[in-house]
């Protein structure tokens, strides 16, 4: 067992830290006795530390799997930062040489970030059976439960990778999982016995604030209003691409002096590294941006969070509120609430899944070819799915996972497959009623009068504070609220953004 001054000894070289947040030193103590665990921290509470500092102690590689290209690369830069230079991001900025090249060296390498869809790559996975794996992380562990079922069906095939490298110990961490997700995670990698270090999730120094508008004018106006008063770091979330680059273009117009720019996932990856980058460097002011922004962002002296449309369910909410104020001081969570916003919500859930008519239309399709090849028919299954990639990869992890498609080759029993597409479509009936379920609790925080934060930590069975600042149903109102002024120093840089992501990509030197 490792010894308490040790633990504090390498916190100091590795991190400059004299002390553990909470919960830090009870998991990693944990993690380096080779438990597996599942770790419940909140926001900005130094998550990373909890694998970082056991990869460095620890003999072999630590594999750390990550669900955005934006969020190893951050990681990684501060690690370098620190001097820590034998950590790499395996992402697809690289070429195929390039990746290879890492491949050949990868024992060296005390921690390894990557996706869950690279992890399923053949070649990694052979490289990695040759190496010594000795902890295996999930960072942003909801998503497992969250996004796994459905649009990145990847992550449920984890616990297939765990097998391959011999069961290395688990860590599994996230800022947001009810009981409910704690379960579903713990089964999806197939591990039960698990050391949990669950924390209160709650972050005093927000304050939360829904504001009912009647209208779209109305709803721009007041977020206009909102900015004109409160010219601070801001973060601004919507349901639509095309709302977050309109209303920015909008925001410019009105305040022209705050510098300001949109963010999504349809863009492309270079423009959101960048765009991320310059907003850790205080060079953006306001950044218009959907859920494919923030996540594991580092950035203290966000103040403002503002929804201009509001999020599926209560998780995805406690997420992107709890990037403000990570420096400990006042900051606002702000919601923008239209009955018309519940229409989007709806929609959202709904092109989650292929529609029953094109699941019957492919089962038929399946039928008429069993026995055969799937590949060659695997381009009619995307013209029916309308060319989704989404739709598309579900679809075929449940073939596989039903046994209709191995090896590229169609099972022959027509009954099988029949009763598999019955097995598919019952598992998307009970996933939207799921989505739907979660969707409706976040309705209800938003049309209750009951105090927000009792009603969003009560939904986790995590303890709160109470607060003078509160809620907007506990009397807080916009007018009162006074952070501490933080001016908006940009750190304007005439360096190409090419060349400054040449060194974020941080291939070894």
């Amino acid at each position: 067992m490792i010894e308490t001054k040790d633990l504090y000894a390498n916190l100091k070289k590795y991190f400059n830290h004299d002390n553990f947040k909470p919960g830090q030193k009870e998991i990693i103590s944990d993690v380096l006795d080779g438990k597996d665990v599942l770790g419940i921290l909140p926001t900005g509470s130094g998550k990373s530390i909890c694998y970082q500092l056991p990869a460095l102690m620890k003999e072999g590689t630590t594999i750390v799997v990550t669900p955005l290209i934006s969020l190893m690369i951050d990681q990684v830069r501060e690690l370098k930062a620190k001097q820590i230079r034998n950590v790499i991001a395996l992402n697809s900025f690289m070429t195929w040489q390039e990746r290879n090249d890492v491949y050949k060296h990868l024992s060296t390498y005390k921690i390894v970030y990557i996706s869950p869809e690279l992890l399923q790559h053949e070649h990694l996975q052979t490289t990695l059976k040759n190496i010594q794996v000795s902890l295996f992380v999930i960072d942003e562990a909801h998503c497992l439960s969250q996004w796994g079922h459905e649009f990145r069906t990847d992550y449920l095939r984890i616990k297939n990778t765990l097998k391959l490298l011999q069961e290395p110990p688990v860590l599994a961490l996230t800022a947001t999982a009810t009981k409910e997700v704690q379960d579903d995670i713990l089964n999806i990698i197939d591990r039960r016995k698990v050391k949990k270090h669950i924390y209160s999730i709650d972050r005093p120094n927000i304050t939360f604030f829904i504001q009912s508008v009647e209208s779209r004018v109305n709803k721009l106006q007041k977020l206009i209003d909102i900015l004109k008063t409160y010219q601070l770091p801001t973060l601004i979330y919507f349901s639509s691409r095309v709302e977050a680059e309109s209303t920015a273009e909008k925001v410019r117009k009105h305040l022209p002096h705050l510098a300001t720019t949109f963010y999504h996932g349809g863009m492309d990856s270079m423009d959101r590294i960048a765009i991320q980058q310059q907003f850790m460097n205080d060079q953006l002011d306001i950044i218009c941006c959907t859920s494919a922004f923030g996540m594991g962002i580092n950035k203290k002296n966000i103040r403002l969070v503002i929804h201009y449309h509001f999020p599926g369910d209560i998780e995805s909410y406690v997420q992107e509120v709890g990037r403000a104020g990570r420096d400990g001081l006042s900051s606002l969570g702000i919601i923008l609430y239209s009955n018309d916003d519940i229409d989007i919500q709806n929609y959202i859930i709904q092109q989650r899944f292929p529609e029953q008519n094109r699941l019957q239309h492919i089962e038929k399709l399946l039928l008429q070819h069993s026995g055969g090849k799937f590949l060659p028919i695997q381009e009619k299954i995307s013209l029916i799915l309308n060319d989704d990639d989404v739709h598309l990869q579900f679809l075929q992890y449940h073939l596989e996972k039903h046994g209709i498609i191995e090896n590229n080759k169609i099972i022959e029993q027509q009954s099988k497959i029949t009763e598999a597409f019955q097995q598919i479509s019952l598992h998307i009936k009970n996933r939207y009623q799921f989505k739907m379920n979660k969707l409706q609790k976040i309705v209800n925080l938003l049309q209750s009068n009951r105090c927000i934060r009792s009603s969003i930590y009560e939904y986790f069975k995590s303890t709160y504070e109470r607060v003078e600042h509160c809620c907007s149903n506990c009397g807080f109102s916009l007018e009162e609220w006074q952070p501490k002024e933080t001016i908006l120093k940009r750190n304007i840089s005439t360096e190409n953004w090419k060349e400054k992501l040449s060194k974020l990509l941080l291939i070894e030197e």
